[in-house]
């Protein structure tokens, strides 16, 4: 590591926070210079723990032109006894939240710099531009199987009112996230997971890593997501979050109904299903944004407001 970085290594504090219950740390070196440390290690037999450390590395190198200045500088990466270690730029401790209004306004703003820097633009042709289709079929598929039933018993005792504003909404939301299919250019460079722990803000800039999933696609759906994420966590609204993007990039209004739509479906998909062995915090979080995006929609699509989602505990 000392050959990567250049300096031994001094100290190494804790970094806590994130799903996945990965190694990081914060390091200070022996020639006062400071470095990031994240690692995967070999996931134990039955984890539901998937490590994507060889992409996110290779994304690193080939995207940087792309990516600068809002990730961290990669200085290098090794493998060891199964363990596989990222060395970055440090960017210093947690800064969301909690989310005030002038946090995710500079956030906002900054994440709006970003994909105005790349759409429309000639992106790398190893990138896929198709990941974000494979969310365009959940409110379909529920619909078919009858599992939107699972979705409605997170309310208990409210269920029966649940899968009632669910059949009115499912219509809506099946047409919205068939429209996401018919997306059209121009494009931009996604992060794809864009939320508090993969972020920090420094002056005016939202600078993010963990870029294992880097995709192209229509901004809308990476900046929708981001939105009801902030929402999801105590900050602005996600109407607000998201006329905050505007004032630097506006969006077409189709593409973020159809996003909001798929993006829900996810959680109506995900957020039932039982915890994932060694992700104990996902199905909590998941909860908590299926929540938020469907207020979100209740709002935006003129449905009847969904009451029932104060029953659906952590």
């Amino acid at each position: 590591m000392a050959t990567v970085l250049g300096s031994p290594v001094a100290r190494a504090e804790r970094v806590y926070g994130g799903y996945a219950p990965s190694a990081t740390f914060r390091l200070r070196l022996a020639n006062g210079k400071r470095a990031f440390f994240k690692a995967s290690y070999p996931a134990p037999k039955g984890s539901g723990v998937l490590w994507f450390m060889d992409h996110e590395a290779k994304n690193y190198q080939s995207l940087e032109r792309f990516i600068r200045p809002w990730a961290p500088h990669f200085y290098g990466s090794f493998a060891y006894e199964g363990w596989h270690i990222l060395l970055l730029e440090d960017l210093g401790p947690r800064s969301v939240p909690p989310w005030t209004p002038l946090k995710a306004r500079t956030a906002a703003r900054s994440y709006a710099r970003f994909h105005r820097k790349t759409r429309g633009k000639r992106l790398p042709r190893s990138l896929s531009r198709t990941d974000y289709l494979e969310y365009a079929r959940f409110w379909r598929t529920l619909g078919k199987t009858g599992e939107l039933a699972r979705t409605a018993s997170l309310a208990g005792r409210r269920s029966a009112e649940a899968e009632e504003w669910l059949a009115v909404a499912l219509p809506v939301l099946i047409a919205l996230e068939r429209a996401l299919e018919k997306a059209r250019p121009p494009f931009a460079l996604l992060h794809f997971d864009t939320r508090s722990d993969n972020v920090r803000l420094q002056g005016d800039r939202l600078r993010i890593f963990d870029w294992p999933f880097a995709t192209v696609g229509p901004a809308e759906f990476d900046v929708v997501a981001f939105c009801q994420a902030v929402a999801a966590e105590g900050g602005p609204s996600a109407e607000r979050v998201l006329a905050w993007y505007e004032e630097v990039m506006k969006l077409r209004p189709a593409m973020i109904d159809a996003s909001l739509a798929v993006i829900a479906g996810y959680f109506a998909d995900r957020a039932w299903r039982p915890p994932i062995v060694g992700l104990p915090r996902v199905r909590r979080w998941q909860r908590d944004q299926l929540k938020e995006c469907l207020r979100w929609a209740g709002r935006r699509f003129d449905l009847p407001e969904p009451r029932w989602l104060d029953a659906v505990t952590h």
